[in-house]
């Protein structure tokens, strides 16, 4: 393991970082914890790559380079995780409680994408979705019990033990045309969050219909699909994304606006019962841009990262932690970074640990994270 950050030479690196307000106190109901910012070995051969979930026993999961890949025990041993036959690139996106993973891989030849699964131990990951063209991930999750969500061939499904045992409707009250293009979050519950489109010409207005919105579908198929609210909607310059959901029904996520050169992300929250707008949980420090990605099961907190744009570049971005009130704030960088050292937060879990990526601006290279005890390094950024 390269641990570059002990919870000594971490008080160290906060004390010049940290306003007067201190740190965020350490989240209810968590164990003891070192604080430490842990850079997570590469595969052989490979270089760069990110933490996207965690599992059991201090399990991460995530990609080595362009490879799937996980990581084990205090020295983050890493490992390599098959691909399907056929496939030459992917990632981990998460894993259940017993080490069922699900990422998504890409062909080499015409960049064709599946969703695939993988047993730990096993020698062989299995595709799971159709190929989809176009080079775009398959977004797919899977929860403590080993529930699967992905989108198949155009279809919402959800599976158990490897076969399908529903699929997921489009909401009653969507506007025409819609489709669900993502799944991307699944609960201890068995809640699903993804993303639904439509779009149709209304010939009455001579205008173009467009909206993109978040969509829960409740445990267990008994009840109707909940379309989301959001702030602004029937335009395709907005896109609203809902991005995970914890064990509460609570859901995070993102508006984005992409309008020629002057892209916005705005970070948005929904709470149960979904009757109303998202919540704006706020900004952090001078930059203007925010989206969430990932939550903790039960304790309320929320990652993602906080984007500065230049000429509708995200030039300069840092890694989020919001312990779900109060303003968002950042994740310190390890000892000896610079100014161009970059980060992105995408996973969070209930024993306190965010998994992401660090990134040289020079040079896009990027390092797998974990901020262990992250709630007593997350502080308030000067302006």
């Amino acid at each position: 393991m390269r641990r570059t950050t002990s919870a000594a030479a971490a008080a160290l690196v906060l004390a010049g970082l940290i306003t007067a307000a201190g740190p965020a106190a350490a989240a209810t109901g968590t164990t003891p914890c070192a604080p430490s910012v842990d850079l997570l070995p590469a595969l052989p051969g490979t270089s760069g790559g990110s933490v996207a979930g965690f599992g059991a026993g201090g399990l991460a999961v995530g990609a080595s380079g362009s490879l799937p890949a996980y990581w084990t025990g205090p020295e983050h041993t890493v490992h390599a995780v098959p691909l399907p036959a056929g496939f030459a690139e992917g990632g981990v996106k998460a894993v259940s409680a017993t080490g069922l993973m699900v990422g998504s891989a890409t062909r080499t030849a015409d960049r064709a994408a599946v969703a695939f699964t993988h047993q730990m131990g096993s020698a062989t990951s299995e595709a799971l979705t159709t190929p989809v063209a176009g080079g775009y991930e398959v977004a797919v999750d899977v929860n403590a019990s080993g529930r699967v969500v992905a989108v198949d061939n155009g279809v919402a499904k959800e599976w158990v033990n490897g076969a399908a045992v529903r699929e997921l409707p489009v909401p009653a009250d969507a506007i025409p045309g819609t489709r669900i293009v993502s799944l991307t979050g699944i609960n201890k519950r068995g809640d699903i969050v993804g993303t639904a489109t439509g779009s149709y010409f209304d010939a009455e207005n001579d205008i173009e219909v467009t909206k993109t919105f978040p969509v829960v579908w409740p445990a267990g198929g008994g009840y109707p699909p909940y379309s989301l609210q959001v702030w602004n909607g029937y335009h395709s310059s907005f896109s609203t994304v809902g991005r995970d959901i914890d064990d509460r029904g609570r859901v995070v996520g993102l508006e984005h606006y992409h309008y020629r050169n002057d892209p916005t992300r705005t970070p948005a929250v929904w709470q149960k019962p979904y009757d109303a707008l998202p919540t704006d949980p706020g900004r952090l420090g001078a930059h203007r841009d925010l989206e969430l990605s990932g939550s903790s099961a039960t304790t309320n907190v929320a990652v993602g990262t906080a984007t500065t744009f230049e000429e509708s570049w995200p030039s300069y971005f840092q890694a989020v932690y919001w312990p779900g009130k109060g303003a968002p704030m950042a994740l310190p960088h390890p000892a000896g970074s610079t100014g161009d050292t970059l980060s992105r937060a995408f996973a969070a879990t209930d024993d306190d640990r965010v998994g992401g990526a660090l990134v040289d601006r020079n040079t896009q290279a990027s390092t797998p994270v974990v901020w262990n005890c992250a709630s007593r390094q997350a502080y308030a950024p000067q302006k």
